[in-house]
C-alpha cells in the first residue's frame, strides 16, 4: 500500500514556491501550504483547492512547530534566507524531518553549513541548502564532470541567460547579501572565501553552440562558491554571468518574469557551462533549459523524493553533489533539463 507523503512548503505563495507546490502535486505528494501572510495563503489555496494552509512566522517557533506537524519534509522557498533559513532548519530538526531550501544567498548558505552541521549529523537527518538553479545545478554538474578525479585546480561555472527578470524575492535577497558583506564582493580562491573591493572584469566566454561567444562578467559569484567546495577538493571556483542578464538584474525598474506557458514558466532560456581544470587536463559539461525559477522546483522536489526513499550518501548539512548520485540525479531531470557531456567530460 502506497503511503501518501506530506511535504511542507514554507513561502508557498511566492514565485518559486508555487512551482514547488505544483511539482509536488504532480509527483503524488500532498503539499502543506506554509507562509507568514494569511491573506496570500488563502489566495493560494483557491488556486490549489483541497490543500491545507498553515500560517507560521520565523519569529514564532511554536507556530513553526505546529505548521510542520505531520510533515515528512519541508522545502523552504521564502527569502531572504538570512532571516528564514535558521528558524525553519531548527523547526525541522525539532520535528525530526529533512530540510531543503532554494537559497541563492551565499552568506545564508555559509551560515547553514556552519551552524547546523553537527546537530543535523547527530540527528541522522539531512539538511540541503541551495537546492535550486543557483547552487545545486552547478554543484551536480561539477560533481558529474569530476568523475574519478579526487581534486581539481579550477572550477568555472558560466551562466548564459537569455534574460533575467528577477522576482521580488531575488531582489530582496540580493539586498540583504550586499548589506551583510558591506557592499564588498566575494570569491572562492586559494581554498577559501575571500571578500574584496576589486572591480568585476568582463571577458568573452565561449559557450557551446548555439549560444556561442558571449560577453560575461567575471567573478559574478553565486551559491556555487559555497556548495562545490563544501565537498570537493578544489582550490578555486569562479562563476560568470552574461552581461545582458546582469543588466536586466540591475535595471532601475526590473520586471518580474512573465508566464508564457501553462506551467507558468517564462520564455527565458539558460545554459550552464562548466569547465574544470586539473594538472593541465580539462573536463566540460553543459546543461540547458527554460526558466531559472521553474527549474528550481524539480531540483528541490527530486531532492526530497530521494531523501524520503533513502537514496542518499550522507547525513548532516550537505550539498546536492555530496548527498546524491549526481549523474543519476541529472538524468532524472531529463524532462526539464538537457545535459551535454562531451567525451572529455566523461573520460
Amino acid at each position: 500500500m502506497t503511503t501518501v507523503r506530506n511535504v511542507a512548503v514554507y513561502g508557498a505563495y511566492g514565485h518559486t514556491g508555487r512551482f514547488v507546490v505544483a511539482e509536488l502535486q504532480e509527483r503524488g505528494y500532498v503539499p502543506l501550504l506554509l507562509g507568514r501572510n494569511r491573506d496570500r495563503l488563502q489566495a493560494l489555496a483557491r488556486d490549489f483547492p483541497g490543500l491545507q494552509t498553515r500560517q507560521a512566522s520565523v519569529d514564532d517557533p511554536i507556530s513553526l512547530d505546529r505548521a510542520l506537524d505531520g510533515a515528512d519534509a519541508v522545502i523552504n522557498t521564502a527569502g531572504p534566507f538570512a532571516s528564514t533559513a535558521g528558524p525553519v532548519v531548527e523547526a525541522a530538526l525539532r520535528a525530526g524531518i529533512p530540510y531543503v531550501d532554494v537559497a541563492a544567498e551565499i552568506e545564508a548558505n555559509v551560515d547553514t553549513f556552519a551552524h547546523f552541521a553537527d546537530e543535523a549529523r547527530a540527528a541522522g537527518t539531512v539538511v540541503v541548502p541551495a537546492m535550486a538553479f543557483f547552487g545545486a545545478l552547478g554543484d551536480l554538474l561539477v560533481t558529474t564532470a569530476m568523475g574519478d578525479w579526487t581534486t581539481a585546480d579550477e572550477v568555472h561555472v558560466a551562466y548564459g541567460l537569455s534574460s533575467w527578470h528577477p522576482t521580488g524575492g531575488t531582489l530582496a535577497s540580493g539586498t540583504v547579501s550586499s548589506q551583510r558583506r558591506g557592499g564588498r564582493r566575494v570569491r572562492f580562491a586559494d581554498g577559501q572565501l575571500r571578500y574584496h573591493d576589486d572591480a568585476l572584469p568582463t571577458m568573452e566566454w565561449s559557450f557551446p553552440a548555439p549560444l556561442g561567444s558571449q560577453t560575461v562578467i567575471g567573478e559574478f559569484s553565486m551559491a556555487d562558491i559555497v556548495t562545490v567546495p563544501s565537498h570537493l577538493d578544489v582550490s578555486e571556483v569562479r562563476t560568470y554571468m552574461t552581461t545582458n542578464a546582469a543588466s536586466d538584474l540591475f535595471s532601475p525598474d526590473p520586471a518580474a518574469p512573465p508566464a508564457v506557458d501553462e506551467r507558468g514558466r517564462s520564455a527565458q532560456t539558460f545554459t550552464v557551462d562548466v569547465l574544470i581544470r586539473s594538472a593541465g587536463t580539462e573536463r566540460r559539461i553543459t546543461a540547458t533549459g527554460q526558466d531559472i525559477y521553474a527549474i528550481s522546483a524539480p531540483l528541490a522536489v527530486e531532492a526530497v523524493e530521494r531523501i524520503l526513499t533513502g537514496r542518499t550518501k550522507a547525513t548532516g548539512v550537505v550539498s546536492a553533489g555530496a548527498v546524491f548520485d549526481a549523474p543519476d540525479f541529472l538524468g532524472a531531470l531529463s524532462a526539464h533539463l538537457t545535459v551535454h557531456a562531451p567525451a572529455a567530460a566523461r573520460s
